[in-house]
């Protein structure tokens, strides 16, 4: 006797053996969580896989979002200890690493995520031969050439979130002094994520005002507007957000989710992300060949890869 699905339905078309568009998050902290709802929302993903070695909480995280499968358009997500799961992804985020306590700069967390990617890098790669890596784990300019490194693959296919969240939390920080909304406030971070960032003043603009050629010392230790203050304020943001909440989550769940967008979808968009630069042996901030360098690969692989 048939069953009530073999009555009900016939597949006319055989279904695709393989997702077209399968995205891998590694860690399923609150960064993780954050990029995966982001992801799910956009409809970027027609399968999520999620892998974390917390096994109950990665099982209710998945759980938790397969029970909201109704509310968005990805039909299969799937969990997992092993990283047999990502198999065949199109797109592998990497979130996992130790958290950035309060006060603890970004790098201090480098031999203890090092040894993170090392867990899982290699396993990543083999279930997952062509996909592209998105590096979010801090320090993310440093992890990003270590995964590199260690995943063998191209280094167009291995970046790293970069200076996408400084440079909208720049946007937005001129858009608070202004009274106008960030999609209409122009400026870019670039460099090293974090501390040692660089603002672009140059190329700030507002609707395509050049803000320096209003005030020529704009930016400067001279400029009466303070307006340097505000790289101050991005550098500090995540400081003080860990103070307040105990980690940082939804901003760079969203900005992640925009990266991704350009990367599956192929918008041509322009971001500053880490990135090998041509005719570099340094790992950079941005794909522009301007800008703070991060540390030397020589001297990243004599102390973190051996």
């Amino acid at each position: 006797m048939s069953t009530i699905k073999e009555q009900l339905i016939e597949n006319l078309i055989e279904e695709d053996k393989v997702s077209q568009s399968k995205i891998t998050i590694i860690g399923t902290g609150a960064v993780g969580m954050a990029c995966a709802i982001c992801i799910l929302l956009k409809d970027l993903a027609d399968e999520l896989a999620l892998v974390d070695v917390a096994v109950d909480k990665l099982k209710g995280e998945m759980m938790d979002l397969q029970h909201g499968s109704l509310f968005f358009n990805t039909p299969k997500i799937i969990s997992g200890k092993d990283c047999s799961v990502s198999a065949n992804s199109k797109l592998v985020i990497v979130t996992a690493g130790a958290r950035q306590q309060e006060g603890e700069s970004r790098l201090s967390l480098v031999q203890r995520n090092v040894n993170i990617m090392k867990s899982i890098i290699p396993a990543i790669v083999h279930h997952s031969p062509d996909c592209k890596m998105l590096i979010v784990s801090n320090p993310v300019d440093i992890l990003t050439y270590v995964v590199w490194k260690l995943s063998g693959l191209p280094a167009t296919r291995v970046i790293g979130s970069g200076c996408n969240l400084d440079s909208a939390r720049f946007r937005y920080l001129i858009g608070e002094k202004l009274g106008v909304h960030p999609t209409s406030c122009h400026g870019w971070i670039i460099g090293e994520h974090g501390d040692s960032s660089v603002p672009l003043w140059s190329g700030v603009n507002v609707a395509g005002v050049a803000l320096k050629t209003l005030d020529p010392k704009l930016g400067t230790d001279s400029d009466t507007g303070q307006w340097k203050n505000i790289h101050r304020q991005v550098v500090g943001s995540a400081y003080e957000i860990i103070k307040l909440k105990g980690y940082t989550s939804w901003a760079i769940g969203l900005s992640v989710t925009d990266l991704v967008g350009s990367i599956l979808k192929n918008l041509r968009r322009v971001h500053p992300v880490s990135t090998m630069v041509k005719e570099s042996s340094e790992s950079h901030g941005s794909q522009t060949e301007g800008g703070e360098a991060g540390a030397p690969s020589e001297e990243l692989e004599r102390h973190y890869l051996q």
